[in-house]
């Protein structure tokens, strides 16, 4: 077994890259993802007596450099860019917030018995992901401690639900069109080409020596920062304080030039998924999986009520509905890939605009409703 932590660094950084380079590659691998790969590839080392069940890594990992992670990727997130969502684009991403929350909170009424003590961070953290994408999972499931076997449950578990929405959202509007409102069936779905663009506030040339010393200098700066106020207001967890601080510094002008945040901080983010399946023993994982699979089910569906439901009785199109939905289950990029594939390219810029709107105000909804919830 590998203890040295120079060398399960090297083998935590080859579980990510071979990762990466699976859903670049194999199209079998698209389904599951780069990150839960990741998490299954180091949970078959460990279990195969490859890699230790704890090590020194893990814990500077999932330390320290989670928020940093969390920091890189806020710092791209550019508020501004919600004046392009339009009121039907925004409409449908707050039905499909308020669905989440409150299938969050009931999930949590119906199985807590199954799942135990800890169904309450479950629900702050299903909130924080299905209100913006796997970003807020990590951050409030940090900041409540979630153990490691239900987290990383809770990630295989939201990547088996996320992928059959997707696949339920690129039907609906074909699927629904024949019930929907004369006006807003998809007939404004229009083929007018945009711009390319990025998801985030990332300028699109080469990284350079001087963006990465800024991006250290905002990081520490940010953290500095955050711990003077979660210590004068200890009332409000400190990854809030992170992510307010993060986000206001998002929005200056020459933050907005840096590049290379997003692509760092997703870097960061594998890596910490990868050090849950190293420390997770597959029994235990199964052990919980089911619940915890239900437990998203409950959630997305209520999302999934609200959203087309209510989206039915104000009348917005479909193809909106479908957009704004994956903005909140998958984030800004599921936005883009269901915009794209489906040629509603005129909703492209808005799902992107709500999915980087569910980045920010994920964290603080998932801490609200695991607040509601908690002991």
């Amino acid at each position: 077994m590998i203890r040295d932590p120079a060398a399960v660094v090297l083998v935590l950084t080859a579980v990510v890259l071979g990762s990466i380079l699976l859903e670049e590659r194999a199209r079998a691998a698209r389904a599951f993802g780069s990150a839960l790969l990741a998490i299954l590839l180091a949970a078959v080392l460990t279990n195969a007596g490859v890699l230790p069940t704890t090590s020194p890594v893990y814990d500077g990992i999932g330390g320290v450099a989670v928020n940093i992670a969390i920091i890189l990727i806020l710092l791209g997130v550019d508020m501004h860019s919600l004046r392009r969502a339009g009121p039907k684009m925004f409409g449908a991403f707050v039905l499909g917030t308020i669905g989440t929350a409150a299938g969050a909170t009931v999930g949590a009424l119906l199985l807590a018995e199954l799942i135990g003590p800890e169904t309450w961070k479950l629900a702050g953290q299903f909130t924080g992901t299905y209100t913006g994408g796997g970003v807020n999972m990590v951050a409030v499931g940090r900041a409540l401690e979630t153990s490691t076997e239900l987290f990383t449950a809770a990630v295989a578990a939201d990547n088996v639900t996320t992928t059959v929405w997707m696949m339920a959202t690129l039907a609906a509007p074909g699927l629904l069109r024949r019930w929907w409102p004369a006006g807003a069936s998809d007939a404004n779905a229009t083929a007018r080409p945009v711009e390319p663009g990025h998801e985030f506030n990332d300028s699109g040339r080469a990284v350079t020596l001087t963006d990465l010393a800024a991006l250290a200098t905002l990081v520490a700066g940010v953290l500095w920062v955050s711990s003077l106020l979660a210590a004068a207001v200890p009332a409000i967890p400190r990854v809030l304080w992170l992510t307010s601080v993060a986000l206001l510094a998002a929005q200056t002008g020459p933050v907005k030039r840096l590049a290379g945040g997003p692509v760092l901080g997703n870097l960061v983010l594998h890596l910490f998924l990868a050090t849950l399946g190293a420390q997770s023993v597959i029994g235990e994982i199964l052990r919980v999986g089911p619940a915890v699979f239900y437990f998203t089910v409950i959630v997305v569906g209520a999302h999934a009520l609200l959203v087309f439901g209510g989206g039915r009785m104000l009348r917005i199109d479909l193809p909106t509905l479908a957009v704004a939905s994956q903005a909140n289950v998958g984030g800004p990029a599921s936005a883009m890939a269901l915009a794209s594939a489906k040629g509603y390219y005129d909703r492209l810029v808005p799902g992107v605009a709500v999915g980087l709107l569910g980045y920010a105000v994920g964290n603080y909804l998932g801490f609200a409703v695991a607040a509601l919830l908690g002991p």
